[in-house]
């Protein structure tokens, strides 16, 4: 089935595909409704979807396809590559994803692709997902510290959550034992601390530090 709101386009995309080998066309939409509804009255095992179409567009169709009717796969077709037009279409079910440059063997082949349970994506496609899996994940936004302490404050309650010493963390941040001392007597009094077990607890709690065996993914 073809789901596109430009006629001469879709028009266009029943006529290919009733050349190409293996494929029959059932039905073809207006809009991401019309999909939805042809989807339930005809059943097709694979949906040729577009993404920007008026009253509903082709991520929600595929949405409410794959939510719905998950018999039915879904294939994009779109005009748009860019990753606010990819992500939210395969986060919404789509299993293959096609810009209208796309020859009939290349839609042939996602056809396939996503009947036998693969993914049918064109190649420009699957680059971008390589590209964003390889980018770098942001930086975690800095925690403000609580309950008024300062930054050097934090860190030092960051080192004793680490089990480090006073000396230990005297010389971690190149300062002399004394003027640990002081910190810590200073963030214990802001805080109502008493020890350095109640010390570690608190910089877990407010996210000061990550526990042990954690890791941000």
């Amino acid at each position: 089935m073809v789901a596109d709101d430009q006629t001469v386009v879709r028009e266009g995309i029943v006529m290919l595909l009733g050349l190409l080998p293996g494929i029959e066309v059932v039905g073809a939409a207006g809009d991401g409704d019309e999909a939805v509804a042809l989807v339930a009255q005809l059943a097709p095992d694979v949906v040729l979807m577009d993404l920007r179409m008026p009253r509903c567009d082709g991520a929600e169709a595929t949405r409410r396809i794959r939510s719905e009717y998950p018999g039915t796969q879904v294939v994009i077709l779109t005009t748009y590559a860019d990753d606010e037009s990819l992500f939210p279409a395969l986060k919404a079910g789509a299993r293959g994803y096609l810009t209208k440059d796309a020859g009939g063997d290349e839609i042939v082949r996602a056809v396939e692709d996503v009947l036998s349970g693969d993914a049918g994506l064109s190649p420009k496609i699957q680059r971008r997902l390589l590209e964003r899996l390889s980018e770098p994940a942001p930086a975690p936004a800095p925690v403000d510290p609580p309950d008024g302490i300062t930054a050097r404050e934090a860190e030092v309650l960051g080192l004793i959550a680490e089990g480090l010493t006073n000396q230990e963390i005297a010389r971690a941040l190149h300062v002399s034992t004394a003027t640990v001392k002081t910190h810590i007597n200073n963030l214990f009094a802001k805080t109502g601390l008493k020890d350095r077990a109640q010390a570690v607890r608190y910089a877990y709690r407010h996210g000061l530090v990550q526990p042990p065996g954690s890791a941000i993914t």
